[in-house]
């Protein structure tokens, strides 16, 4: 080979190399990114340092709904992430009585739930403002939650994505 074939060959490598990488960062940071999940707040459901993807780009799309397993910066310090369900949505009205969780005035069917809950068993009626969203964890006993001051209701801006699916591990594998 000749030089000049080499040196196209090699620039042609490169431009290969720099697409693929700014495609990857355009799809990491806009479209789907991977998290970790760190503790058990979301046990059954979630264990502790399982690995999931998160749709970063479905709520352009559609309004975040009640059931979604979200990414969500954590209010009191966005540095943080946590992983919760979204139980009532904008518009909704919620309360606990007696740790049972109503939306609309229905008790919420919640499958996914271990033990009944004991901490904060009662929270006062509100309506959920437009723009927000209530979420708990599904291990109620063991989650920081909207049930508290710190993180309250949550903003749509707070909200990084939607779990699609858990890939690690393997043998664990499975769709939201």
């Amino acid at each position: 080979m000749n030089k000049e074939k080499l040196k196209r060959e090699a620039i042609s490598w490169a431009k290969s190399i720099v697409i693929a990488v700014i495609l990857a960062m355009i799809i990491r940071y806009f479209v789907i990114e991977s998290y970790q999940v760190e503790g058990t707040s979301m046990v059954p459901t979630l264990q502790n340092s399982e690995r999931l993807f998160v749709n970063k780009f479905i709520y352009r799309f559609r309004e975040p709904k009640s059931g979604d397993i979200i990414v969500l910066k954590y209010p009191s310090d966005t540095s943080k992430d946590f992983i919760k369900r979204i139980i009532a949505r904008s518009g909704d009205t919620l309360e606990i009585i007696d740790g049972s969780v109503l939306v609309n005035g229905v008790a919420v069917n919640e499958p996914y739930i271990n033990e009944p809950m004991r901490i904060a068993n009662n929270y006062p009626k509100i309506q959920i403002p437009k723009g927000y969203v209530f979420v708990m964890g599904d291990n109620r006993n063991h989650s920081k939650d909207s049930r508290y001051s710190d993180v309250d209701l949550v903003s749509y801006d707070l909200i990084k994505g939607e779990a699609l699916f858990a890939y690690w591990p393997l043998n664990q594998m499975r769709v939201f």
